[in-house]
């Protein structure tokens, strides 16, 4: 008995299938079976019906198979046919070709040429290729992607790696699952007390003092997650130094971890960082209005505070006008502030009346700050209501934007005048030196504008010029 059961195939003779069997084993064989002369004249086609994407192609029949083909693959068939005429061909041989089909519909296949009994017929046995091309192009986009991910990957790691290292802050990642360092930056490393390859998949909770890995790492968890909770402050194991631990948690393919910020306890960024968030919160929460000024009064930032003075709804309604806008006397108040802040870097105290958006006035006192820091110039102004305190001031009392207190020098010289003159006269003198004060200040704060003075004193420039030879006071500043 023959096991390898090769006796159907071994036999002398051609073996025993049918011609029915053999038409129906070489369609199923093949996608496509072609019959062909050694001119390239279509005797025969037949399509496998298990591959119905070839559709039929009877109408290739007794028509010359290059219509069919692509210009690239004609020369492939010519040499196999130019074989067979010749009859050069001893072996079957192979080729890939591309069909062409009403002309917009192609489709690769590869053949298998074999000779038949006849020397001037072929028969041509055809594999469709288009699921092995379609995945070669599945394969090519997916191998183009794979690069395009890379490069992006390798750009954002050059960018991560810049920035990491740029920064100030010291900064550690570290997996919550396991607690280890993910990576960090050189500072975090100073910080340390180690070199940062070192430290790389180590155990945060190992550098530092006293503390156990679940109960640290869920306490700055629970930190991270609580908005008013303050940093946890802890000792290095290594320097001995007291570290605070500003965490943030977020997820990452999945996975939690920790971004990590380490600040030493007391420094002075600490401290700068403390003083900021008091000032920013002073400025939000103050009940005295603030204002923020490019170096021509224009408004660049404001309080609540200062909306609910001057009855804006929100920022945007003030934003880019010009702080006079709401001052009584206008660009006459504004330039005295600014000039005097400017020459002196501060103005402690001036009195003036603030006007609403809707026409409301009350009496204000205003200081103002010359910003001149790097990036930045402009003015800083507190403006305080005080229309309440005239409401409560006792009669006779001298309002806060009135003039200066009287000089002891001239009470004297009043007080002098009692029993020697009437008190209509003591009364006539008392003025006189008021007056004198008055536009002493006026012309003081506006830098011996005499215009600027006469408009702030309610004076037209011809009585102020009247007052001022008065009272001596017209060549007093050199004009």
């Amino acid at each position: 008995m023959n096991t390898r059961g090769s006796e159907f195939w071994d036999q002398p003779s051609s073996p025993p299938i049918g011609p029915e069997q053999f038409n129906e084993i070489v369609t199923t064989a093949a996608d496509l079976a072609i019959v062909i002369d050694t001119q390239g004249t279509v005797k025969s086609v037949i399509t496998n019906p298990l591959n119905p994407t070839l559709g039929r192609l009877d109408h290739w029949k007794d028509r010359d198979i290059r219509e069919f083909m692509a210009e690239d693959s004609l020369g492939k068939l010519e040499t196999q046919l130019a074989a067979y005429r010749e009859g050069q061909k001893t072996k079957v041989d192979a080729i890939e070709v591309n069909h062409y089909d009403n002309a917009n519909w192609e489709f690769p296949i590869r053949y298998t040429m074999h000779k038949t009994g006849n020397p001037d017929i072929i028969l041509m046995l055809g594999r469709d290729l288009r699921p092995i091309a379609e995945l070669q192009h599945r394969l090519v986009k997916a191998q183009l992607a794979l690069e395009k991910d890379y490069e992006s990957h390798r750009d954002y790691e050059t960018r991560y790696r810049v920035i990491m290292e740029a920064v100030r802050d010291a900064l550690v990642l570290v997996d919550v699952s396991s607690g280890r360092i993910l990576d960090l930056n050189e500072a975090a490393a100073q910080i340390l007390g180690a070199e940062a390859d070192a430290l790389t998949g180590s155990a945060f909770t190992q550098e530092f003092e006293g503390k156990r890995r679940g109960e640290f790492l869920e306490g700055l968890v629970l930190t991270a997650g609580d908005e008013a909770a303050a940093a946890v402050t802890v000792t290095t194991r290594r320097g001995k130094a007291e570290v605070e631990i500003y965490p943030t948690v977020f997820r990452a393919a999945g996975d939690k971890t920790l971004l990590c910020r380490l600040e030493a306890a007391g420094s002075q960024e600490t401290v700068a960082a403390e003083l900021s968030q008091t000032l920013t919160s002073l400025y939000r929460d103050g009940p005295d209005a603030v204002v923020v000024t490019d170096s021509h009064g224009v408004i660049r930032s404001a309080n609540e505070a200062f909306l609910g003075l001057c009855d804006a709804g929100h920022l945007g309604d003030v934003k880019g006008r010009s702080l006079g806008d709401y001052l009584a006397r206008g660009s006459v108040d504004l330039k005295v502030l600014i000039d005097n802040a400017a020459r002196n870097g501060t103005m402690r105290l001036y009195s003036t009346r603030f006007e609403g958006a809707y026409g409301s006035q009350l009496s204000i006192e205003m200081s103002a700050t010359h910003l001149a820091g790097a990036g930045m110039t402009g003015f800083a102004f507190v403006i305080r209501d005080t229309s309440r305190m005239e409401v409560i001031r006792e009669p006779g009392a001298p309002a806060p934007s009135g003039p200066a207190p009287m000089s002891d020098d001239a009470m004297r010289n009043v007080m002098d005048l009692v029993g020697s003159a009437p008190l209509k006269d003591i009364v006539a003198a008392t003025t006189d030196v008021v007056e004198k004060m008055c536009i002493e200040t006026a012309v003081e704060l506006t830098d011996n504008n005499r215009v600027a003075a006469a408009e702030m004193l309610g004076l037209s420039r011809q009585s102020l010029y009247v007052k001022l030879r008065k009272y001596g006071l017209l060549h007093k500043n050199g004009n």
